[in-house]
């Protein structure tokens, strides 16, 4: 079975993609699973045994650009039995639809039926998670998803994390936090700086080192923390923000002792990766995409106007963040230092 899956656009969404993979491999054992992604991708699907490729799709987000996909397609006729889109658009239906692939699977959405075979129709009560859309995928209509679910869990190469931490000079004497205070989606996803400052102070008087994750636009987002905190300490927090490579920062993550994230794709990261974690909601709610690993604790106000999933705030405050206090993130840290905390995903389902 040669499947070709057409992946999402974005960091969070391809790694809970893992889940569709590995309930394949189920289905289908030793089938062969490429996907076709933006590049950027690469470092992750390199990190997911059950791909065989990564297929670079070199279109930005949003653009049509016909007849590239149509070479696209071309190039890959005869050379898969199903295609499954994770995408609603109709431009994702163009390359397979274009590469002859027999079944072609994907859920209903913007008048594809003539490009799809197999169109599903969503049940959103039915399959109200993310995974659980990705994995009904994989499986006839209606069928019953095995359960537990299976989890993303991305491998890391020895060789290649200690090159990370020579590149960066970056030593692994000290217990070592994860910020991770960036967020694509918009302000409602961050937890104000001054709030995460206080949490690496705490954690730098208890002998612990900073690290700070995240995009070259989340760069001044991390120097703002640094530069919050006090002479002495600030020397013990590294911004690498915009510095790493996906790849990289993936790498050094996965050195962390404990990670602390906004609702963001590297939250799903450091899932992946089973660090211990706190996961920051304002404006989301982790009852879609829930960071999906043991070592979880969630923190949120749950205030009468969220979660609104707005990208900026309607009424101007972000009280939904700026309410949520250093004090109860550091409370959530040193629960994970204790039993394991209820599983993520019972709490959701």
């Amino acid at each position: 079975m040669r499947i070709l899956i057409i992946g999402p656009s974005w960091v969070g969404d391809m790694v809970m993609a893992q889940t569709l993979f590995q309930s394949l491999e189920q289905q289908h054992p030793g089938c062969q699973i490429d996907v076709l992604a933006p590049e950027w991708s690469r470092p992750l699907l390199e990190r997911m045994p059950e791909v065989r490729a990564a297929l670079s799709f070199p279109l930005g987000h949003g653009a049509l650009a016909l007849a590239t996909r149509r070479r696209i397609g071309k190039a890959l006729k005869g050379q898969y039995d199903q295609a499954i889109l994770l995408p609603n658009s109709l431009k994702s239906a163009l390359v397979p639809f274009f590469a002859g692939i027999p079944k072609r699977t994907g859920w209903r959405g913007e008048f594809r039926y003539g490009l799809l075979n197999d169109v599903r129709t969503l049940d959103k009560a039915r399959y109200p998670l993310m995974i659980e859309r990705f994995m009904a995928l994989a499986h006839e209509p209606g069928a019953l998803l095995q359960q537990p679910y299976p989890r993303p869990r991305l491998q890391i190469e020895a060789a290649s994390r200690d090159q990370a931490l020579a590149k960066f000079g970056l030593m692994l004497d000290r217990p070592v936090l994860a910020l991770c205070p960036g967020a694509e989606f918009g302000e409602s996803k961050r937890w104000p700086s001054e709030h995460y400052a206080k949490v690496a102070e705490a954690r730098i008087r208890e002998g612990w080192q900073v690290w700070l994750f995240g995009s070259k636009k989340d760069h001044p987002v991390g120097e703002d923390i640094r530069q919050r905190l006090i002479p002495g300490l600030r020397e013990e927090a590294v911004n690498l923000s915009g510095e790493t490579s996906l790849a990289e920062a993936i790498d050094l993550m996965s050195c962390s002792d404990a990670v602390v994230s906004n609702d963001s794709g590297l939250m799903h990261v450091a899932a992946a990766l089973d660090r211990p974690l706190v996961a920051v909601y304002g404006s989301t709610s982790p009852g879609f995409t829930p960071p999906l690993a043991d070592q979880v604790e969630v923190v949120r106000l749950g205030l009468e106007c969220s979660p609104c999933f707005d990208r900026t705030c309607r009424f101007g405050h972000y009280n939904c963040l700026r309410l949520l206090e250093p004090r109860q993130v550091n409370e959530a840290l040193l629960r994970l230092d204790g039993p394991p905390p209820v599983d993520v995903m019972s709490e959701v389902n």
